[in-house]
């Protein structure tokens, strides 16, 4: 994918090939480009946190939507967010390049923002407020769903567009680790800073002032990302698409369908190596035994391989190290798998934790409260504690006692005991905060809304919405008023998951790790 190529340029040394030769008198990319990249991410970030992080109360407010189903519509909307960026990479790699993808995104995301101000200003693009005393509430037309879909949908893939490209680019100006090394640290401070003051300030404003000023904010943001990136247009190093990554792993699946009436050969010489003589070269391998069948599409036959040592037919012929990528991608696939329900939790969690608080006292003084949207600021301050405490405390200790460091797959394994955790403290949260305003009779209660804190929030959304519908069709513990619910309950069963998927990822690393210890010894041999 696009994000990979950054990291990919480099050598093992870490100097890695240099940009371009000077292009019209100039040299392209380096640190000229980083203040006009730095400057987007800024824009950007603010534009998209400003519209995210309030999305659930936005849509409870100003179109009466009820709450479970408005956290439904938000983990939808993150779930594509999170979607998007795969389909961006691949168009980048294959077809339009980082740049072109980068500012079409922008100006995607503008549009859908532009949308989200007309439903808050045009009354006929919303329904019409509660009524003053009542509970009824009017429910939006088939009209005003689709323009509120149209703008999500417009936003999420300008962000998705956007998130990791912008990554890849500003790195790909660099033929230094080091300097790369120095832009990502920028990067990461830009995009954290500007995550905190959107959900702080911009969503104070939505709160406080109106909708109107705060994706005006918006819109500002994402119109000043655009104009930067679009303004150092001519200092940037620019990558030629070279191919996805997903499209070389199809080609190996499509070339063994093709083959698969041909015998899988036991001699290195009958298969393609890329070499320009087509055979095996001195360091390469031959094809491995696991998964053999897929070997086929790595087989030499007649008419594949033209005089001169290139490939004929793309989609029938494929390199053995092409297959051996496949076959890696598989071995690892139920590890992947595991995250999956890692995040799932984690995704329900988020968009619970702002319906909760929702009904705490959010008051930290007479005259300020704390906006439910920017529960995300405790995330981010949490995710930097976390991970302070794990590279200076935990890791060291784990040495100490282990006397080695430990691996990455243990590393994960830490990662889903905290998890489990985060939900076992969800649920005793929970109860405390039910128990508050079932006692005060109040739909406020007299919790604090700091008791969320501890909490965290992550991805997998749209499994995370599976599992709320399912639990609200079993069970009566998701109703629209979640205090005479037991959000609770779906806490505790969290944790069920987390304890059943945790087991799950200690098979799948064991499992990983002894094929890769026997792929490894049946080579050597």
């Amino acid at each position: 994918m696009a994000a990979l190529h950054a990291g990919g340029s480099t050598s093992a040394s870490g100097d890695g090939e240099a940009p371009p030769p000077p292009t019209a008198g100039r040299r392209r990319g380096g640190w000229i480009t980083t203040p006009f990249i730095i400057a987007s991410v800024a824009g950007l970030t603010l534009a998209a946190g400003g519209w995210m992080n309030n999305l659930i109360v936005f849509l409870i407010q100003e179109f009466n939507i009820k709450s479970i189903n408005a956290a439904q519509i938000s983990t939808v909307v993150f779930g594509c967010s999170n979607f998007f960026p795969v389909l961006a990479a691949i168009l980048a790699d294959s077809f339009l390049g980082c740049f072109s993808v980068i500012w079409i995104s922008s100006l995607i995301s503008l549009l859908g923002l532009i949308l989200l101000v007309l439903t808050v200003t045009v009354d006929g693009l919303r329904p019409p407020d509660c009524e003053t005393g009542s509970s009824f509430c009017a429910n939006p037309s088939r009209i005003q769903y689709a323009i509120l879909f149209a703008a999500l949908a417009l936003v999420s893939m300008g962000l998705g567009g956007t998130r990791f490209t912008l990554t890849t680019i500003g790195a790909n100006q660099f033929n230094r680790l080091k300097h790369q090394t120095t832009y990502f640290n920028l990067y990461f401070f830009t995009l954290y800073f500007s995550s905190f003051i959107s959900a702080t300030g911009i969503v104070y404003v939505e709160d406080n002032l109106s909708w109107v000023w705060g994706y005006g904010i918006c819109i500002a943001g994402n119109m000043m990302g655009l104009a930067m990136f679009l303004a150092g247009s001519r200092f940037y190093y620019r990558d030629k698409p070279q191919g996805s990554p997903f499209m070389s792993l199809a080609r190996v699946v499509v070339a063994c369908i093709r083959k698969r009436n041909a015998g899988v050969s036991s001699e290195s010489a009958n298969y393609y190596y890329g070499d320009a003589d087509g055979v095996k070269g001195a360091g390469e391998e031959a094809p491995t035994k696991s998964f053999r069948i897929l070997n086929r599409a790595a087989l030499k036959t007649e008419g594949d391989v033209l005089p001169n040592g290139s490939i004929s037919k793309p989609w029938k012929l494929c390199t053995v190290q092409q297959v051996e990528d496949l076959k890696s991608l598989i071995r690892i696939l139920p590890l992947w798998s595991s995250s999956i329900l890692l995040s799932t939790p984690i995704g329900i969690q988020g968009s619970l934790t702002v319906l909760q608080a929702l009904t705490t006292n959010r008051h930290l003084s007479h005259h300020f409260q704390i906006p439910a949207g920017s529960m995300t600021v405790f995330t981010l301050i949490s995710t930097a504690v976390s991970l302070t405490l794990f590279d200076h405390f935990l890791w060291p200790m784990w040495k100490r006692v282990a006397g080695k460091n430990p691996t990455s797959l243990q590393q994960i394994g830490v990662g889903h005991v905290f998890n489990i955790t985060s939900m076992a403290v969800s649920a005793i949260v929970e109860s405390k905060r039910r128990a508050a305003a079932t006692s005060h009779h109040l739909q406020g209660g007299l919790m604090s809304i700091l008791w969320l804190v501890p909490q965290m929030i992550g991805v997998a959304y749209y499994l995370s919405t599976a599992v709320v519908d399912f639990v609200r069709r079993v069970t009566e513990w998701l109703p629209d008023d979640i205090d005479d619910g037991r959000v609770d309950n779906v806490y505790w069963l969290l944790v069920v998951i987390g304890v059943f998927n945790f087991g799950y990822y200690l098979v799948c690393s064991w499992l990983y790790k002894y094929k890769n210890v026997h792929h490894q010894s049946v080579s050597e041999s």
